[in-house]
């Protein structure tokens, strides 16, 4: 299937892109990250990152369909 996948902040510096569509086999939201992490080398854990399908937070175990937009959210400090 294919994803659009966003990246915010310190994965999206270590990406080096904003977004991109990718074709995958996984299943779930966490499955993704792992996949992504391995491929990248993204150092955040996945329990500090918030995922968002199609604009709406989900649990890691959320599946995921053909043509979905994941946006991985880390923390972020401000002031």
């Amino acid at each position: 299937m294919t994803i659009r996948v966003k990246y915010f902040a310190i994965l999206r510096e270590q990406r080096g892109l904003d977004e991109e569509s990718i074709t995958t086999m996984v299943s779930s939201v966490s499955e993704l990250y792992s996949e992504l992490s391995a491929q990248f080398g993204f150092t955040l854990d996945p329990q500090f990152v918030r995922t968002a399908v199609n604009g709406d937070f989900v649990d890691d175990d959320h599946l995921l369909t053909d043509n979905d937009e994941v946006v991985y959210i880390p923390p972020v400090a401000g002031g």
